[in-house]
């Protein structure tokens, strides 16, 4: 008995067709029309459209509403284990800043009360923050901490990195770090926040910072899914 192969779908040859049009071309340059692409590659604008979609997705091409599709500018972030977002972006070469959207004093429950090991209705602070590389805003985030940090606010001013205020003005140093990595499409808060369109992929970060055996950070942190890959590093003996 002979297996069958499956001739591979219209836009996935047409994706990858556009795929080594983008590696040829410089960053930033222009892709025709989804038009003059159906027309040139004899398909659909829908088939245009859906290829077009995955290649966004992934990276590889930018999407301006009212502008047209590009060759995209940024390269991916990596996201590691046991560093802040400000030290990953300086590790390769990037400029990240944050965003301030609140600090707030709030009673612990649910999962964050579970995962810091707190009585539920115990006071933690929660720190909602937008994180940018080079300007651009690749990442929202939410982190809860236990207990009350008066001066928080002053101290992210001071240091730009959540973990360095919290070792500076708090004596708290993260030493380990759990992380749960999952893909979410984007809803209608990171619609709003991050300037994304609806159904975009995303990579979502749960971590639980201890500082020694003791849980000091509960944050989720949803990444752009064209701009971020996790990258973990173990040592076995």
């Amino acid at each position: 008995m002979t297996s069958q192969s499956h001739p591979a779908p219209k836009y996935y040859v047409l994706k990858e067709q556009l795929r080594a049009l983008a590696a040829e071309g410089e960053p930033g340059t222009l892709l025709p029309t989804e038009r003059a692409l159906a027309a040139s590659h004899g398909t659909s604008r829908t088939t245009v459209r859906q290829a077009i979609a995955e290649l966004v997705a992934e990276g590889v091409l930018d999407r301006i509403q009212g502008h047209g599709t590009f060759v995209a500018h940024n390269r991916p972030t990596y996201v590691r284990q046991l560093t802040s977002f400000s030290e990953d972006a300086a590790a390769q070469g990037l400029r990240s800043s944050s965003r301030l959207l609140g600090i707030s004093a709030v009673p612990a429950e649910g999962e964050a009360a579970l995962r810091l090991q707190v009585e539920p209705g115990s006071p933690l602070t929660r720190v909602e923050r937008i994180r940018l590389i080079n300007e651009e805003p690749l990442a929202h985030e939410t982190a809860f901490l236990p207990g009350e940090l008066p001066g928080l606010a002053e101290a992210l001013d001071r240091s730009g990195s959540l973990y360095a205020a919290l070792q500076e003005s708090y004596g708290v140093r993260i030493t380990d770090a759990e992380d749960t990595v999952q893909t979410r499409l984007a809803g209608p808060d990171e619609v709003r926040l991050l300037g994304l369109e609806m159904g975009f992929p995303l990579l979502v970060i749960h971590r639980l910072g201890l500082a020694g055996e003791r849980p000091a950070e509960w944050t989720c942190s949803a990444f752009r899914g064209d701009r971020f890959r996790f990258q973990a590093r173990r040592h076995r003996d």
